[in-house]
Order: C-alpha cells, then sequence, then structure tokens
C-alpha cells in the first residue's frame, strides 16, 4: 500500500469512526461524562489505526487527524439534528 493511499484510509477510517460518537455527543448535556466519553473514547483508536499502518506520529499529518476527528464528531451531531 503506498503512503499516500494509507493516508487517505486511515483518514477516511477516523472520520467514519468519529460519526457514531459525534450522534452519540449530540445527545448528552455538554461537559457531562457521557459527553467526555462521546469526545474522548475514540482517541486510541485513531492512534492504534495510525500505529498499525506504520504512518506513526509525523507532525505534518497531524492536522489532517484533527480535522477527520472533528468531522466526524459535527458529521455525527448533524446527523442526530436530522434525524
Amino acid at each position: 500500500m503506498s503512503n499516500t493511499s494509507a493516508i487517505t484510509i486511515v483518514g477516511s477510517m477516523i472520520l467514519l469512526i468519529n460519526v457514531p460518537f459525534g450522534y452519540w455527543r449530540a445527545g448528552v448535556r455538554k461537559f457531562s461524562a457521557p459527553w467526555f466519553l462521546a469526545v474522548h473514547l475514540p482517541v486510541p483508536v485513531a492512534v492504534g489505526l495510525r500505529l498499525m499502518v506504520h504512518l506513526g506520529w509525523r507532525f505534518y499529518l497531524l492536522p489532517l487527524w484533527i480535522g477527520a476527528f472533528f468531522a466526524g464528531q459535527f458529521l455525527g451531531g448533524r446527523l442526530r439534528s436530522i434525524v
């Protein structure tokens, strides 16, 4: 697998993993324990994906990972408001 396709796949996976957590987050009170869980539980999964594909801690990719994370949370919250 090429480096570019690995980056694309991991970014997409991070986004998709965060959609259900964003959906959950949008349905609970802000800054409550479930809210913090909905925001922070997908972090180890995202880190694990990066390490599993050997992308590791490349700091130039950090904005991509953070953007995918927040986009997934945002889309999940939007999905909840639509449904």
